[in-house]
């Protein structure tokens, strides 16, 4: 514990740095924009930044990439609750009671719920993630080949599975993830993979622009009609609007933490996330309530525990990536390969190899939090009218800095048109409802994985009771067993279920990623 706290004051002297407090100030307001407007997520902001961290220091470049992925979690919560759009996958199930909340004059109360469940959720995060992370790191040190290779497998199959529509789909995007990430000229034999004779192949596919095409230009394809502006005039919030009075307080602040340490839990299980944390907590509380009729007529409940649950698990879903090499998710993913990116490579090591890059991040967390506190609250009528930017001038902008950006990562006119291919593809796949983001995460855990494999493999002698023999490999070999049992199963009662009559009940507002 001492020397957590000793490590923690070592980070708050890296993050107040005058150029990396800059930078993290950057990223929380770029977050924070991100999340109000509609349209334009996280991971594609992401992406079209992330050439940007070429010239900068990789402690600067992961504060301003970090607050940006916690950052856009602030402002997703004005559009759920005022107006019933689910900017963002996590703020889904928020509209269910926040939007009613707004009907019923309300909406400032529910937004400044949500600002201090996103206080208290991010502060469990964190302290989590300053005690937790170290022990993790340092029982990850005694993995092997064997270890680290189930591991991966295992963050895969979870990260494939749990996501947002069909498992089965999912699996799928992340073979096709794995296959782009082995392409180019095998390390042990020398020889070209996957290349097909194109010389510019022989490096390898380039995260920048995967990235960029998957959820640069996909995302401009997917939106390019919404060119409606949306209308805000009447939606007029005061600083006094967003004070909740006591009887909301009462019932507020334990669902928050119900909701923060369900999000801590659930950000331990890689490939969960924080849109399935929302979920599962706002289920609980649900579960608990003497009314759970009640809930989505515009409960306190059903805003407070969500949003705390949120947050607490994007700050909690830094443990698994910082000290383990495993992004609990595909934003996670995408920080995972910037830092690749800068020569870090991220796992147990990482803590003693680059302590000012580890509790760096920690201290900005708390930095970062306050500055949105602040950004958020006297702001809040600034973020509504932005609400009011057209599409038809954010998109082709984007789209600029995204050329810009592809081209910049190794000045070639071929990284541009590679980055269209995975557009189109991108675009293709949303469309038949294939979930992109398991793409990029077999695209970045998959040569790893297989290195890891191959080690395995030379020091059994080509024996695959390995992965069985060693304790810690086989428990995790049992966890991908389970995962993959239990989503057949859950398969199965659907199946079931979809063959009898069923009432129409009330669903969450469907939100595309």
């Amino acid at each position: 514990m001492s020397s957590s706290l000793t490590g923690l004051w070592h980070g708050f002297e890296v993050a107040l740095l005058p150029a990396n407090l800059m930078w993290c100030f950057v990223g929380v307001l770029v977050g924070n924009i991100v999340g109000v407007l509609p349209g334009l997520g996280v991971l594609a902001t992401v992406s079209i930044l992330l050439p940007l961290t070429f010239g900068m220091k990789p402690v600067a470049a992961i504060l301003m990439l970090a607050g940006i992925y916690y950052g856009a979690q602030y402002g997703g919560a004005i559009c759920s609750i005022l107006l019933n759009l689910p900017c963002h996958p996590p703020h889904a199930v928020t509209c269910l009671d926040g939007y009613p909340l707004t009907k019923q004059g309300k909406g400032g109360t529910a937004l400044g719920l949500s600002i201090i469940g996103a206080c208290i959720g991010a502060a469990l995060g964190i302290v989590e993630m300053t005690f937790f992370a170290p022990v993790v790191a340092r029982f990850a040190l005694n993995f092997g080949p064997a270890e680290v290779c189930t591991l991966m497998l295992f963050g895969l199959l979870a990260g494939s599975t749990l996501a947002r529509g069909s498992p089965l789909k999912g699996v799928a995007m992340m073979l096709l993830g794995q296959m782009l990430g082995l392409a180019g000229v095998d390390m042990n034999t020398g020889l070209p993979r996957f290349t097909f004779g194109v010389l510019d192949l022989y490096d390898g596919v380039e995260l920048v622009a995967l990235a960029l095409g998957l959820f640069g230009i996909a995302e401009f394809l997917k939106s390019v009609n919404r060119l409606a502006p949306l209308h805000v005039g009447n939606l007029r919030l005061g600083l006094r609007d967003l004070l909740p009075n006591r009887a909301d307080l009462r019932i507020g602040v334990p669902a928050m933490m119900r909701g923060s340490l369900m999000g801590a839990l659930c950000a331990m299980v890689p490939g969960t996330g924080p849109t399935i944390a929302s979920f599962v907590s706002y289920a609980l509380e649900k579960k608990i309530s003497r009314t759970p009729e009640r809930f989505g007529t515009g409960m306190i409940e059903g805003v407070a525990s969500p949003e705390a649950s949120t947050h607490s698990s994007v700050q909690a879903d830094f443990i698994p990536t910082m000290s383990m090499g495993i992004p609990g998710e595909s934003g996670m993913a995408l920080l995972l390969g910037a830092l690749m990116i800068q020569g870090i490579q991220p796992g147990p090591l990482l803590i003693s190899e680059h302590p000012d890059i580890f509790w760096g991040l920690i201290a900005s967390f708390w930095i970062g939090n306050l500055i949105l506190v602040i950004l958020n609250v006297p702001m809040i009528g600034i973020w509504v009218r932005m609400l009011a930017i057209p599409y038809r001038l954010l998109y082709p902008s984007a789209l600029f800095f995204v050329c810009i950006g592809v081209y910049s990562a190794r000045n070639s006119l071929f990284q541009v048109g590679e980055t269209l291919v995975f557009g189109l593809v991108g675009y293709g796949m949303i469309r038949l409802r294939f979930h992109v983001a398991p793409m990029l995460l077999g695209f970045i855990l998959g040569p790893r994985m297989e290195e890891n494999f191959r080690n395995a493999m030379a020091i059994s002698g080509g024996d695959f009771s390995i992965f069985i023999r060693r304790p810690i490999s086989a428990v995790f070999v049992s966890l991908c067993g389970v995962l993959i049992l239990s989503q057949l199963y859950a398969q199965l009662v659907r199946h079931r279920a979809s063959r009898r009559p069923s009432q129409v009940n009330a669903t969450v507002p469907q939100v595309e990623e």
